[in-house]
This record gives C-alpha cells, structure tokens and sequence, in this order.
C-alpha cells in the first residue's frame, strides 16, 4: 500500500481499491508536540473505541468506516474531502474554553454566564469550532459568523448541528457508565456523493474529555480519563519545562507513561463495557 499522510498520531495508506488504511499509532501529542515515549497500546485503544462509538453514532451521522483492519490498531475507511474547520462541542468548562471564558466572558464568540468556574457546566451544549492548523501550529477558536464566512450559512449550520448531535449522544451514554463528557471534537468531511460524513476518530480519550462523574467538583481540574493528565505533568514542577520556551517538552517518565495507558484503558472498559485483549 502507498503511504500518503503521517499525522501527530495517524498514518494513512492508499489501497489498491481506492480506500483508505488508517493506522493509529501509539505516539501521543500535546500542547502540539508528539511526545516520547509511546504510550503502550494506545493506537489500538483508540481505534476499538472510536470502532464502538462510530456504531453507537451512526443514526445520527454517516461514518467513514467500511471494515476493522486485519490489526486491532487499524481500519479500512472511504476517502472524504474534509472540511476545514475543527468541529468542537462543549458541555463544561474546562481548557482553552476556560481560559477564553477568564479573558473576555466568551467561547468561541458564545457569550456565557457571569461566575462560571473550572468545570462548570454549562447552560447547555454550544458549538465552539476552531481553525484546522497544519502540524506543528495552534488551533485558534473562531466564532460561528466566521465559519459561515469561511464555508456559507448553509455548511455551517450543518456542522453545528453535527456536532451537537454526536455530542448529545456521547454524553448520554457515557452518562450512563458514570462517566461526563466534558466536550469533544470531531472530523467531517464529504465523501464521493457528496454526504457530509463523520471521519478521523470520535469519542475517544484523545479528541474528548471524559470525567469521572461522582468525583465531578466544580471549582477545580477535574479528575480525567484522557490526556488532561500528561498536560498536567508537563506543566508541573516535576517536569521542568516552560511550555512558554518554546523548547520540546521533556521525555515522559515511565511512571506518567503507564498511567496514561492506564487511563485510557479504564475509559474505553468502562464506556464500551468489554475488555480490552490488544
């Protein structure tokens, strides 16, 4: 197969029918860096969670898959032209929409209430898309005047509703595992009739975040299920690294290394109610 894209996390092949392999690896990223060393299982974590969730989702939107790769890290998927903008939904408080809310009371442009705090939740479910950066750059949050600006009224509608829509859903059913869906953020692209399709991954502890909801407190970060937990370590004391330095953050530590793994273990057992074989 022809490789045709290496992403922070994903490498894509060409198939000789014109699909695509999507190949998750274990590298995982943050603040835009990939980080060292790999998170043991990872890619194959992602990959059997993203597998379940596109099933529990695919009322709601049309997804890319068209088979489980012969590898638990892999899948076969139809080629979409994707749509670049980065469809994000927030139903609490928390990272960059945290700090946008201190700075000037807004997410995305979505006026909030006054006295919202870390972890709060929200009124209800908003739509706070984002730019899609190349490699290597930020993301930055736009409103929702410019998405239509950038793709028309009708698109942007659309994305919105998508996206709510998948984050209704997940958080309804991890809900129901004891589980909080903080917000997430997902991919879509058209494939070749032209269907706005859901693509990349979803609902996973590396485009999400999944909060335990009995230890849920707001006022505070909350206790994770995803990668909030590498973020936390390396902007700690314990790590040394000034993320404002511009230098590469420091090599993961092996203590921090395996209970990553572990949290991403104990989000997809507990959400997917099955255990995990690799």
């Amino acid at each position: 197969m022809k490789h045709v894209h290496s992403g922070k996390v994903r490498d894509l092949y060409e198939t000789g029918e014109g699909l695509l392999l999507m190949v998750a690896s274990d590298r995982l990223s943050a603040f835009d860096y990939v980080l060292e060393p790999d998170i043991p299982d990872k890619g194959a974590i992602l990959t059997q969670m993203s597998l379940w969730w596109f099933d529990q989702l695919k009322d709601v939107v049309p997804n890319h898959v068209v088979a489980p790769g012969d590898e638990p890290r892999a899948v076969l998927c139809r080629p979409l032209k994707m749509v670049q903008v980065e469809c994000v939904a927030r139903g609490y408080l928390a990272g960059g929409g945290l700090n946008e809310y201190r700075a000037g009371g807004t997410v995305s442009g979505v006026r909030l209430p006054e006295g919202l705090e870390d972890g709060s939740r929200l009124p209800e479910p908003i739509f706070t898309p984002s730019t899609k950066a190349p490699m290597g750059q930020h993301d930055e949050p736009i409103s929702y005047e410019q998405v239509e600006a950038e793709v028309g009224a009708e698109l942007a509608a659309e994305l919105r509703r998508i996206t709510l829509a998948v984050y209704t859903r997940g958080a309804e059913i991890a809900r129901e595992r004891g589980i909080i869906l903080a917000d997430t953020k997902i991919e879509l692209g058209w494939d070749s009739d032209g269907v706005l399709t859901l693509g990349d991954e979803v609902l996973t502890p590396d485009s999400s975040r999944f909060w335990p909801a009995g230890e849920w407190q707001p006022g505070r970060p909350q206790p994770s299920f995803d990668k909030q937990f590498v973020r936390d370590w390396l902007l700690s004391p314990e790590s040394g690294w000034d993320k404002a330095s511009g230098n590469p953050p420091p090599r993961l530590p092996d203590h921090v290394v395996e209970r990553t793994r572990q949290r991403y273990l104990e989000a997809y057992e507990r959400i997917t109610g099955s255990s995990f074989s690799g």
